[in-house]
């Protein structure tokens, strides 16, 4: 007996939605993390894209553990000396909040061309309204 492949041409991919409010946002990162990869399919195969699509709303509602709300920060670089800019969860919340579920999958993922091609398949929303109610997009609990 062989082997189970899975083909890129064999996938259909499904459409998730995962609502994060008031939900850890290393929860909800893992689940959508593990749907984007295609790790709840019986047919799971690691070098293949065999992953679904995973809307997630209420992202401005997340909840984090501990004292990270205010000491957990995010640095990025403009790559100029000296330009690093640090900012704390507080204030990425308050400007873009789907920023810290992308950055939390985006850690989750592999990084290769295979998981720049499974990050596109996130889409991340601050507040309950999305534009992908024609997929009809399945709940799925945490």
């Amino acid at each position: 007996m062989s082997t189970f492949f899975a083909k890129k041409e064999e996938q259909k991919p499904r459409w998730y939605v995962i609502d994060a409010s008031n939900q850890v946002l290393g929860k909800v990162a893992v689940k959508a993390a593990n749907v984007l990869r295609g790790k709840i399919k019986p047919t799971f195969t690691r070098h293949v894209d065999a992953g679904d699509f995973v809307v997630v709303v209420n992202a401005e509602k997340v909840v984090l553990t501990g004292k990270k709300e205010t000491a957990k920060t995010y640095m990025t670089y403009s790559q100029y000396p000296g330009k690093e800019k640090y900012r704390t969860v507080k204030q990425v919340r308050a400007s873009h909040p789907e920023k810290l579920i992308e950055h939390a999958v985006k850690g989750m993922i592999p990084k290769n061309r295979l998981g720049r091609q499974m990050i596109t398949k996130l889409k991340v929303y601050a507040g309950t309204a999305h534009p992908h109610t024609a997929q009809k997009p399945e709940p799925i609990s945490i």
